[in-house]
């Protein structure tokens, strides 16, 4: 029987991959070509950066998916209306083409677009869209996140083609929408951004959305940071990540850190699954209201120092996205798994190799070793999820030798092992293999049973199907 806690590689969690897209030139965030003489309208106005270069990417794609579809045969319907009186009181009528239905019956094919999926996560990080639906009348508004960026997208190209039958990109109309939707989502009142240094993660584009409010940019792309969250951040050798989150103060919230600080260490602690870099926040956030001038705070979560680093190239950020949603999603508010969980980032957040290793000893005990140390099963379950059946025996030789330096550390005698950092190393990834598995779904909660039933379980052989057989 095949351990349940191997899956050490992550599945990919969405069906989508989010691809680069090259367009022709960005200045302001406005899509412009350099042959374009005309200038965009008020694009001094731009505040997320981000957001208009995705939308921008989508809305070029956009227009070349419909311009084909027109020149394929697909008709655009018209409807009539009255222009007022010409000359002698004679009634003028003019054809005005109804481009949001032609836009509604192609929903699939401009969602199967390589900018989609980057242009709805960018809305669903920008903040609260409801004054953007409302402007835009939309009858019903999704009350889902994903669903309503879904909904401001399908709003936004309406806009940007409203009495458009040929789906040429006029870029002033483009600049005139973005204005529109950046007005909109000002007129939220009370938002609240929390800013703060991410440690020992590196992004290939510059910003991933999360969702929920939540962004992660990196610092060489973003020009609305603190000069100090910048400085931080790009001290190091790879261009540095902020994380942001962006969401709506509700009226007399006296506390509006605490949110921050939930958020932000479910963060933590999904990044710390999907990776063993074992990344850290700064000790220092930044906060605002209502787009007003930044203020230093003490977060109070998650401050360490990073362990490597986690690199996230442009094609893994739906993995990521799915698997931090997921996690969040899953994570239990009790019991051995969340305090195991717990014990995963006090232990990613130590210094001394030695206090990670009690740190992820104390949550490998409580997830398989009920009846105390004395007991010594914590070799034989940790192998029976974490190692082959030929490989079980090693592991639990190194799960005890473990525990043996962990007994000499107490005791404040050396214990004479070569190599303890890896030692440490090879704990902490078998704590994360169960967590993550356990998150995901791959694993029962009761891990210890698990593990019991595989070691009472018997091991078969492998055929040898050169060997002869008898008849």
């Amino acid at each position: 029987m095949l351990p349940r806690a191997l899956t050490r590689d992550l599945q990919p969690c969405a069906a989508l991959a989010t691809e680069t897209c090259t367009v022709h030139g960005v200045v302001q965030g406005v899509l412009r070509r350099e042959d374009d003489p005309r200038p965009v309208a008020n694009a001094s106005s731009v505040r997320n950066r981000h957001l208009h270069e995705a939308l921008s990417t989508f809305a070029e794609e956009a227009a070349w998916q419909l311009a084909d579809e027109r020149s394929a045969g697909a008709e655009i319907p018209f409807e009539v209306i009255d222009a007022g009186a010409g000359g002698r009181g004679t009634p003028l009528y003019c054809y005005r083409p109804l481009t949001a239905g032609f836009i509604d019956q192609r929903a699939g094919l401009i969602g199967q677009l390589p900018s989609y999926l980057p242009a709805v996560h960018a809305l669903g990080s920008a903040g609260d869209l409801m004054p953007y639906l409302e402007r835009r009348g939309l009858d019903e508004v999704p009350s889902a996140g994903h669903a309503r960026a879904q909904g401001a997208l399908r709003a936004f190209i309406t806009r940007v083609f409203e009495d458009s039958s040929d789906f040429v990109l006029d870029r002033a109309r483009l600049g005139q929408a973005l204005i529109e939707l950046e007005e909109a989502l000002q007129e939220v009142p009370g938002g609240t951004e929390v800013l703060v240094a991410l440690h020992g993660l590196v992004i290939e584009s510059a910003q991933v959305a999360l969702g929920d409010g939540l962004t992660l940019l990196r610092a060489d792309a973003c020009d609305d940071a603190p000069a100090e969250a910048l400085r931080i951040v790009t001290a190091g050798r790879s261009p540095g990540v902020l994380a942001v989150l962006r969401w709506e103060q509700p009226p007399g919230d006296e506390e509006p850190l605490r949110h921050a600080r939930v958020r932000l260490r479910r963060l933590l602690t999904a990044l710390r699954l999907y990776d063993p870099a074992q990344v850290a926040f700064g000790a220092a956030a930044w906060t605002r209201t209502s787009a007003g001038p930044w203020h230093a705070v003490v977060l109070g979560v998650g401050a360490g120092r990073p362990l490597g680093e986690c690199q996230v190239a442009a094609g893994q950020e739906d993995e990521l996205r799915a698997f931090c949603s997921l996690v969040t999603r899953r994570t239990p508010k009790g019991g051995e798994i969340a305090w195991a969980l717990h014990r995963l980032d006090l232990g990613c957040e130590r210094a001394a190799p030695m206090d990670v290793l009690t740190d992820h000893l104390l949550a490998l005990r409580a997830l398989l070793e009920p009846e105390g140390p004395q007991s010594a099963r914590l070799p034989g379950r940790v192998a029976a999820l974490c190692a082959h059946p030929d490989g079980r025996i090693e592991t639990a030789e190194r799960v005890s030798r473990a525990v043996r330096l962990e007994q000499a550390h107490i005791a404040g005698r050396g214990s004479g092992e070569p190599d303890p950092p890896a030692l440490v190393a090879e704990m902490s990834a078998h704590l994360r293999a169960i967590l993550r598995d356990v998150l995901c779904g791959h694993l029962d909660p009761d891990v210890r049973r698990i593990a019991d039933e595989i070691l009472a379980a018997p091991i078969t052989a492998p055929v040898d199907e050169d060997q002869p057989t008898l008849a």
